[in-house]
C-alpha cells in the first residue's frame, strides 16, 4: 500500500511517502508556520523525488487535531483537494496518537503536550499493549499543572514529546524529576512518517473516508470565537 501524508497541526509542516514497509521519502520543515505557501511545493517535490504519481497513491493521510485551528484547516483542505481530484480514500489519525507513536515501546508512560495557551496543553497519557498504545485518558485540553497531578496519580516513569515540552521543561522537572524523561529532539515534534504508518495499519483494518467526510478535530474554540461568546 502507498501513503501519502501530511503534517501540518503545529509549527511543523511534513510530507511523507510511504511504499509498503519502506519509507521512500520525507519532509520535514520545523521553520514558520507558512504551510499555505509550503504544503502544495512539498507534496510536489515528495512524489517527483519518490518517482511515484498521485495516481498510484492508495491513501491520503493527516492528522486532523487538535493543534493549529489555521494549521490544520490548511492541511484539511489541501488533502480535501488532492482526495477529490485524484479519487482517492482519505485516513485521519488524531495528532496526539501519532505523537505518541514516535516513540515506541516505551516501558511506561508516554505523553504528549502541544502548548495550547493560557498555561494549557493539548494532551493525552498512553501506556504501549501489544502493538500500539492505550489511552488511559481523553483526549483533553487541560491545565499543565492539572496534567502533573494526572502523572503524579499513576506513579509510573513518563515520556514527554510536543512542542509543548520546550514551554514547560523545567516545570515538569522541578515536579516530577527523575520520574520523567524528553523525546529525543529528531522524535519530539509531528513526524509526517509515523502518521503515513499509522495510516497503512488502520487502512488496513478500517474503512478509510472520504474526502468530504474528512473534518478538523477541535478539543476547543479559536480564540476568534472564545471572544465573540464572551
Amino acid at each position: 500500500m502507498r501513503v501519502l501524508a501530511l503534517e501540518s497541526s503545529s509549527l511543523v509542516a511534513g510530507i511523507a511517502v510511504l511504499d509498503g514497509s519502506s519509507l521512500v521519502y520525507e519532509g520535514y520543515s520545523h521553520h514558520k508556520r507558512n504551510h499555505s505557501q509550503t504544503l502544495m511545493p512539498m507534496i510536489e517535490y515528495a512524489l517527483a523525488t519518490s518517482e511515484i504519481e498521485l495516481a498510484d497513491i492508495d491513501i491520503i493521510a493527516v492528522t486532523n487535531g487538535p493543534g493549529s485551528f489555521t494549521g490544520l484547516r490548511i492541511g484539511i483542505s489541501t488533502v480535501k483537494g488532492l482526495a477529490q481530484a485524484s479519487d482517492k480514500r482519505v485516513v485521519a489519525i488524531p495528532t496526539l496518537d501519532s505523537l505518541a507513536h514516535n516513540v515506541t515501546r516505551f516501558p511506561g508512560l508516554v505523553c504528549p503536550i502541544m502548548d495550547a495557551r493560557r498555561e494549557q496543553v493539548y494532551t493525552c497519557i498512553y501506556k504501549w499493549q501489544n502493538t500500539g498504545y492505550k489511552k488511559l485518558m481523553s483526549y483533553s485540553a487541560m491545565h499543565i499543572h492539572e496534567l502533573v497531578e494526572e502523572i503524579l496519580d499513576l506513579g509510573q516513569p513518563v515520556i514527554f514529546l510536543g512542542d509543548g515540552v520546550a514551554k514547560y521543561k523545567d516545570l515538569l522537572k522541578e515536579r516530577l524529576g527523575g520520574q520523567m524523561d524528553i523525546a529525543p529532539a529528531h522524535l519530539c515534534l509531528q513526524r509526517a512518517s509515523t502518521t503515513a504508518w499509522m495510516a497503512q495499519n488502520y487502512a488496513s483494518s478500517n474503512r478509510p473516508i472520504t474526502y468530504y467526510e474528512l473534518e478538523p478535530f477541535y478539543l476547543r474554540k479559536s480564540q476568534a470565537e472564545q471572544a465573540k461568546s464572551d
